[in-house]
């Protein structure tokens, strides 16, 4: 009897390569490994979007709240004189939106600046009688200060707001102007975002009668402050 030809290496190799060839069972994980990362990084990206979103508005919010809030301030005092606004109202004001950001650290990274805009009685040109900050950023204002830029002193008060949308300040009241600055801090670092800066405006009138005191006199009566612009 003949017995066949041993098989030899290079057919075996060869035999395993075409079912190696023929065989699908790790395409899959194949495919997903190539792929995983491409989703892993749209993923996370889409993560840092979703978040400068929520906190951009968050942003707004206390713009919109701090202004809000200054404007209401003595608003249920019925006394016959005219309320004066003291330090400790601007301050609680300030707090309470300095809590709202406390989630994304606000009060490390982001500004406050709260200016009361009136119209100088005697000029007739808006001026910011007085200013006060919150938070440890170094936000600052668009718009000038209460000392050598406060449209008194110094040049002209820009307009406030923005576009079409002007505010001025009529005689006998005041504009309460909150603006606010936060340097965003992405969730993956600076992976996908560097220098980000969040900034909101807002504005309100004054909602009842307040005793604005005069231009050269302090805005803002009582003492112990803790919201003074340094």
């Amino acid at each position: 009897m003949t017995r066949p030809a041993p098989i030899t290496q290079p057919s075996r190799l060869m035999a395993l390569l075409r079912r190696l060839r023929r065989s699908a069972t790790g395409s899959s994980t194949i495919e997903f490994a190539l792929v995983l990362p491409i989703l892993t990084t749209m993923g996370m990206y889409g993560v840092e979007l979703a978040n400068m979103a929520v906190i951009d508005m968050q942003v707004s919010q206390m713009a919109t709240a701090v202004a809000d809030n200054a404007s209401r301030l003595q608003q249920t005092n019925n006394n016959v004189v005219a309320p004066t606004l003291t330090e400790s109202d601007v301050d609680s004001v300030m707090v309470g939106a300095a809590q709202q950001g406390r989630r994304f650290r606000f009060a490390d990274r982001g500004r406050i600046i709260l200016s009361s805009v009136e119209r100088d009685p005697v000029s007739g040109k808006p001026f910011i009688h007085w200013q006060r900050c919150t938070g440890r950023g170094n936000g600052r204002s668009a718009y000038g200060d209460d000392r050598t830029n406060n449209g008194r002193n110094g040049g002209d008060l820009p307009p406030i707001g923005k576009g079409q949308k002007k505010i001025t300040a009529p005689t006998g009241t005041a504009v309460m102007l909150a603006e606010v600055e936060y340097d965003y801090d992405g969730v993956f670092g600076d992976m996908f975002v560097q220098n980000v800066t969040f900034r909101q405006e807002a504005a309100f009138m004054v909602r009842d009668v307040r005793d604005l005191r005069g231009p050269d006199q302090p805005g803002i009566t009582g003492g112990g402050g803790q919201s003074a612009c340094t």
